[in-house]
């Protein structure tokens, strides 16, 4: 008996929240779609001056478009994706075979920034993911329409960033500032430019909304700034900027029931787009962030009752990783994480965020009540511990798993692929190739549980029986919490 294992249909390695109204990246995509070490600009705060007469309520912002839109480009993807001919989910329960793979082109058309003058340009992964692997181009229209094919200096999908690079042939760019300096508030007034529905380059305005949303997103690592001006699909990798027409953020997605905007949007901000930019400008091919090594859950109405806490804030600790920076800093389970680095923490996103943000090394405060009472704790910002070794291998042969990857999961594997680094020992699928994994149904971010009865917990022990001879399999995945077995003839 054949079968295949049950297709997700969002990214199958992030724990993605379900969101009604739907949330929407902000990609238009449709089947058929088309270093130096120059430091970046640092900025002065600004003063705010909220409209006082009906003559200032009429002034333009015409000065902050001309400063801002030299530098806001648009952003092309071409690439090649292998699809099934059949949905696996449908054959996992009707026993069909999974069909054959094919190749289809798809297109992305987004937005971005040029934030050196010798072309290094932010956008977002999602324009151009795929591109990394070799699958395709990516092509750059400036403001002035003239078009550049780029390259990937680094793609960072934990926050949906890239840094793309076109050669200038010596040429000075416009270039837009990174503002992470300004100490922005709900009710600041901002601009989006981009290229929405890829009509041109286009300008709306409105307010900053709310700040540090965590519990929001396609990517695992964020603290957005949500906005009401009007984003729509194309928008996604353009600019947010402030009235000094300088960067405070990269729109990303909204949420919305029509899939237009609805005033609902967000965008990452200025301090991880800087990050991400001084790592590639570093030479740097991944951002290595601080992990705080954590598992906890938001302090709701009833946990502050039973605790005799005045409000509910802050995020009760439910497990404490052994060795983790927060293990070392002395925090302890039935703790509350209250704030990091003055940062209110009321999620673990949010306590995920602020750590993240520093620099490895850093000395960082962390307040947490304990009992009744509130200290401060201090945590040394450390990269996560990639032990056990990784050991990534793409399995091959007369097996269930052949054309998979497979890693030995870690918390530095763990926050690269957006798994829970507290699922124990395991094997963690990473890419899926050309080959029977495709068909089976195996999707990245499965963990192979065990293969004929035989529990697995490294790579060396799946390869060794993916080596081992024989047509008929037992295979256990699980897959967001789930455990699910299917038999295979191969």
């Amino acid at each position: 008996m054949s079968g295949s294992l049950p297709r997700r249909h969002s990214t199958p390695m992030r724990a993605h929240r379900a969101l009604f109204p739907a949330l929407i990246l902000l990609a238009a995509c449709s089947p058929q779609g088309p270093s130096s070490a120059q430091a970046i600009p640092d900025l002065a705060q600004p003063t705010r001056r909220a409209p006082t007469d009906p003559a200032s309520m009429k002034a333009s912002f015409a000065p902050v478009v001309k400063k801002a839109a030299p530098a806001v480009v648009n952003v092309a993807s071409r690439r090649v994706v292998r699809t099934q001919a059949r949905d696996p989910f449908w054959d996992f329960f009707m026993g069909g075979g999974g069909g054959a793979p094919r190749d289809q082109v798809q297109g992305s058309l987004g937005s971005g920034a040029i934030v050196r003058a010798d072309g290094v340009i932010i956008t977002n992964h999602h324009n151009i993911e795929g591109i990394v692997e070799g699958r395709g181009e990516i092509t750059v229209q400036l403001a002035d329409r003239r078009e550049f094919i780029a390259t990937v200096l680094l793609d960072d999908p934990r926050a949906d960033l890239a840094v793309l690079k076109i050669d200038t042939k010596g040429e000075r760019l416009p270039v837009m500032a990174i503002d992470d300096q300004e100490q922005l508030e709900v009710g600041d007034l901002v601009l989006a430019l981009g290229n929405p529905f890829g009509v041109g380059q286009t300008v709306t305005n409105g307010i900053i909304s709310a700040m540090a949303r965590t519990d929001v997103g396609a990517a695992d690592f964020g603290s957005y700034i949500q906005t009401d001006a009007s984003i729509n699909p194309g928008n996604s990798g353009g600019p947010l900027v402030d009235m000094d027409g300088d960067l405070i953020g990269i729109n990303t997605f909204i949420i919305s029931r029509s899939g237009s905007s609805s005033g609902v949007g967000f965008a990452i901000p200025a301090a991880v787009v800087k990050q991400v930019v001084n790592a590639a400008l570093g030479g740097g091919h991944s951002v290595v962030r601080p992990w705080l090594g954590v598992k906890g859950q938001p302090v709701t109405a009833e946990i502050a009752r039973s605790l005799g806490m005045a409000a509910p804030r802050g995020v009760l600790v439910a497990q404490v990783y052994p060795g983790s920076s927060a293990d070392k800093a002395g925090l302890k389970e039935s703790d509350i994480i209250l704030s990091i680095d003055g940062s209110v923490v009321n999620d673990e996103g949010g306590g995920a965020f602020a750590i993240g943000t520093h620099k490895v090394g850093d000395r960082v405060p962390m307040v947490i009540r304990r009992g009744e009472r509130e200290q401060t704790l201090t945590v040394r910002a450390e990269a996560a511990p990639e032990s056990p070794a990784r050991d990534e291998k793409t399995l091959t042969g007369r097996n269930p798993f052949d054309g998979a990857t497979v890693l030995n999961l870690s918390p530095a594997v763990a926050q690269d692929l957006g798994a829970d680094p507290f699922a124990g020992r395991g094997v963690l699928v990473s890419k899926i190739g050309q080959g029977f994994a495709l068909s089976a149904g195996l999707r990245p971010g499965d963990f192979i549980r065990e293969v004929n009865g035989r529990p697995i917990n490294t790579v060396a022990e799946l390869a060794a029986l993916s080596n081992s001879g024989g047509r008929a399999w037992t295979v256990t995945i699980e897959r967001g919490g789930q455990r699910i077995t299917a038999r295979f003839n191969t």
